[in-house]
């Protein structure tokens, strides 16, 4: 009895098998052998240029704006004496209080002016930069980091928000640098690579723990392309996030407020990319570019996660708690800047300049509006001007609100600030009366006209004081009271 033939099939393996990536990112290509001959200096360029960049757009008009509300609260926590600076914090967002001690501790070594304040999220945001070009050139290719690191320093609020006194900055930089650790936590779920990444994830949770969204997307990818760490990383997260927890649970008992925010409406969503993005245009233009990233390779799956989950998980909080803030996503920029990255990347390299060009030509207008008195939305030294410029001997002052009061206490010497009426909690003089101010001076934050709320303004027009003249910079309302005839009983 003779043996059948035995015939040997070869053995397909995953590249016979697999789906073709339709933008032929899994065949060779001959683009990248000219970036191969010199990879140490294209890789150097990747993180290198993206910070000279941020960086030297972020010192340009570095102290022109004046610090807006939110910035005066940061001068007024690094400028308390220690003796009060408990009952400060306690007032302030329970999410700042670690930012607050961090520029406490800066300003003792480098002073408290405009400039010096918004020095760490310089540094912040230059190092983000570089990370983000870092991260591109190992994601993708040397060139797509050059890429990512330049399209990220181009955009209008990557250079706004390294010009501000608030932590997001911080956020952004944590973000990417959480990011940056997350495929080697997972390829190798050891102690050696999970530390560094929790540690990562600690310091973004104490800048923004709104920003602690980034962990849905980072469980995204798990989960999709990394099942067997899944809990390993699950327990390493959690860890990370007790001591966020606990600082806002310390927070709210002792009188802070969480950030605000508003719910989400049809409104909101459509101010969204302007905000987040600076010009509503350069949102468009990424969010075109990146629909050419789509192919879920693990590269560009990371970044698409990192981009889009946050974003989905707070539009769903948004519902029924006020919580929407485009702030708050200030952390995905990095993503989208990669996503583009990659997308200009497959073009000629004429077409990539191009690209680049005309991020950075329709956000020009806004890196101007950044930089200009009341590029941060408000002018508080207008406001200091007017009250120093027209101030008389025994001029009062009503505050209508803290922020008032600390627009005078930082840009009005103290021997020229006229009186604050209120601040012994004693009644108002009567305008005319022996010991009553002749004029009443009346700051408040807002432009309205009419607030449905001004008691300051009704208890001078009780007094008997009448406005005189009235000026509305950029995001404040200042009113000059004369003392007139007595309001009728």
């Amino acid at each position: 009895m003779m043996d059948a033939d035995t015939m040997v099939l070869p053995r397909l393996g995953p590249a016979e098998v697999g789906v073709e990536d339709p933008w032929g990112e899994d065949r060779p290509r001959r683009a990248p052998v000219r970036v191969a001959r010199r990879p140490a200096r294209w890789r150097v360029a990747a993180w290198l240029l993206p910070a000279l960049l941020t960086g030297g757009l972020g010192v340009v008009g570095l102290d022109r704006p004046g610090l807006r509300a939110e910035e005066l609260d940061t001068w007024r926590a690094a400028t308390s004496p220690w003796r009060g600076l408990r009952s400060a914090l306690a007032g302030d967002e329970a999410t700042l209080v670690p930012y607050h001690l961090l520029i406490r501790a800066w300003a003792a070594l480098f002073g408290a002016a405009d400039p010096t304040l918004r020095v760490p999220s310089l540094l912040a945001m230059t190092a983000a930069a570089a990370l983000v070009g870092a991260l591109a050139a190992r994601m993708f290719t040397p060139g797509t980091g050059v890429l990512a690191g330049l399209l990220f320093a181009a955009l209008p609020t990557s250079t706004r928000y390294a010009q501000e006194a608030q932590p997001y900055a911080l956020a952004v930089c944590a973000a990417v640098l959480a990011t940056w650790l997350l495929p080697a936590a997972l390829d190798r779920p050891g102690v050696r690579r999970l530390a560094p990444y929790a540690g990562a994830v600690v310091l973004l949770g104490l800048c923004q723990p709104a920003a602690l969204l980034l962990l849905a997307g980072h469980g995204w990818v798990v989960l999709a392309f990394r099942r067997a760490a899944a809990a390993r990383w699950s327990a390493t997260v959690v860890l990370a996030a007790l001591p966020v927890a606990a600082l806002l649970w310390a927070g709210v008992r002792a009188g802070a407020r969480l950030a605000p925010g508003v719910r989400v409406d049809p409104a909101a969503l459509v101010a969204t990319p302007r905000d987040l993005f600076g010009v509503a245009a350069v949102g468009a233009l990424l969010a075109g570019l990146a629909l050419f990233s789509l192919p879920l390779r693990y590269a560009a799956a990371i970044c698409t996660a990192w981009a889009l989950v946050p974003a989905l998980g707070l539009l769903l909080v948004a519902r029924t708690v006020p919580v929407w803030s485009p702030a708050v996503l200030l952390f995905t920029l990095p993503a989208w800047a990669v996503l583009g990255a990659a997308a200009l990347s497959r073009m000629r390299a004429g077409w990539a300049v191009a690209g680049l060009a005309a991020v950075a030509l329709v956000g020009a207008p806004a890196q101007a509006a950044a930089r200009a008195p009341d590029g941060h939305g408000q002018d508080p030294r207008r406001v200091a001007a007017i009250v120093d410029g027209l101030r008389q001997r025994g001029d009062g002052v009503l505050y209508a609100d803290p922020t008032a009061r600390t627009v005078v206490a930082r840009y009005v010497p103290a021997d020229r600030r006229p009186a604050d009426v209120l601040a012994d909690a004693g009644p108002l003089a009567c305008a005319g009366c022996p010991d009553g101010h002749r004029r009443l001076w009346l700051i408040r934050s807002g432009t309205a006209v009419a607030p449905p709320d001004d008691a300051p303004a009704e208890l001078a027009l009780r007094a008997g004081y009448r406005p005189a003249q009235v000026w509305r910079p950029t995001g404040f309302t200042v009113v000059l009271f004369v003392g007139g005839r007595p309001a009728s009983a």
